[in-house]
């Protein structure tokens, strides 16, 4: 039996003029024939397609159960956990440099020296100075102890009345002033102390040391150059304590740094080794925001393991940083929670309390959307929790439509 929707193919060649090939046309007539025919044939098929199937068709996922690990994001930088840069504390001229790219040196080694001759003499000069100002204070205290000798002598003639007021006064002045002279005669040796110290200091100085054990990350001096002390001091030698422990410095976004806590596991990859995978921990999150083109993010600092070494500062890495693991859990895909479908697909519309509700999930209910309110949790990024009872594991729910409706 014909379905009087769906034309026949006698139909068809009847409109198309196929029908009947005995029947005599003219040229003309039969052009005019054949180009209606076509048009006849394209409105039907496309009557056919159109009205034929009004079913639409959608894209769907799969309610699943099982564990589910939510990760938060964050990219930063390796760094060395204690990294200094040395410099010269005197200026001078660089004689040595002991040292270069990556040495392993230990705490005290030398790593350059200054040229020391005009320190040298310095210190001879400090120690000559030094040598005179004892002197002076030896002469000083001798001259003292005459004077109050010579004081006491007048004081008792003077209790006697042998000598005069006048000498007596004398006597004390001078016993005085001998005083101030032994005074000062040893604060010049003090001051020439001080001297010598600073000028033996700044010969020590002139051998530039390691403040740690590491090794040498950079190195910005070679023998020959001057270095200029008076304002600020040169960065020369750029440090790093062991790499075999490293720090990843990540920067959080807002949104996710309230999930970030002290002791949460970690994995980062690095584009040096893109198919391996490094583990890490939280050490800490920083309180002090960064704000770059009005994104603000926290920075957080993750511990590394680095004993083979592969790793080395400056690395950029993309971390993944475990903020929960839920076991046996509903999830549905994140697309789901997004897909409304338009109102004329539904048989009705969503009640108050069903769009009131956390989210809303679409299922087919006898070949039509049906909306179903859930309750959502954590999200991975792809898919998210549901809480169960609205829905069971296994069910298809919408996620946009391929073929919509047509009327």
């Amino acid at each position: 039996m014909n379905d009087p929707k769906h034309p026949s193919q006698a139909d068809i060649e009847k409109a198309v003029g196929l029908g009947d090939t005995t029947r005599p046309t003219a040229p003309g007539l039969s052009r005019r024939w054949v180009a209606g025919g076509l048009a006849v044939l394209v409105a039907l098929v496309g009557w056919f397609w159109v009205g034929g199937d009004s079913t639409p068709q959608y894209r769907t996922g799969v309610v699943t159960q099982g564990d589910m690990t939510i990760t938060v994001t964050a990219t930063g930088t390796l760094k060395p956990v204690n990294q200094v840069d040395v410099g010269a504390e005197i200026s001078g001229l660089i004689n040595e440099v002991f040292v270069t790219f990556n040495d392993l040196i230990a705490k005290g080694d030398p790593i350059a020296r200054l040229d020391t001759d005009q320190l040298e003499a310095r210190v001879v000069q400090a120690e000559a100075s030094l040598v005179s100002a004892r002197a002076g204070l030896a002469e000083a205290e001798a001259t003292a102890r005459e004077a109050k000798a010579r004081r006491d002598r007048v004081a008792n003639l003077a209790k006697r009345q042998a000598l005069s007021q006048q000498e007596l006064e004398i006597a004390e002045a001078t016993y005085a002033r001998s005083a101030a002279a032994v005074s000062n005669a040893q604060a010049q040796v003090t001051l020439a102390e001080a001297t010598l110290k600073i000028d033996k200091s700044n010969l020590e100085k002139a051998i530039i040391r390691s403040p740690i054990d590491g090794i040498i990350l950079d190195r910005k001096i070679e023998p020959g150059q001057t270095v200029a002390s008076s304002f600020q001091t040169p960065v020369l030698f750029t440090l790093a304590e062991d790499l075999r422990r490293m720090h990843l410095h990540v920067d959080v976004d807002e949104a996710d740094v309230g999930q970030v806590k002290t002791g949460q596991d970690a994995a980062f990859t690095v584009d040096a080794y893109p198919d391996r995978t490094f583990t890490a921990l939280v050490q800490s999150v920083r309180n002090a925001p960064r704000t770059v083109q009005g994104v603000v993010t926290y920075e957080a600092v993750l511990e590394v393991n680095n004993d083979d070494l592969a790793l080395r500062p400056g690395m950029t890495a993309t971390s993944e940083i475990t903020v929960e693991r839920i076991s046996n859990a509903l999830s549905v895909p994140n697309g789901a929670l997004r897909f409304t479908p338009p109102l004329a697909e539904t048989d009705t519309a969503p009640s108050e309390e069903t769009l009131a509700a956390n989210s809303v999930l679409w299922v087919l209910a006898a070949g039509r959307p049906q909306a179903v309110a859930v309750d959502t949790g954590a999200s991975d990024g792809r898919r998210t929790v549901i809480a169960p009872g609205a829905i069971e594991a296994g069910r298809e729910v919408l996620l946009d439509v391929l073929t919509p409706l047509r009327r």
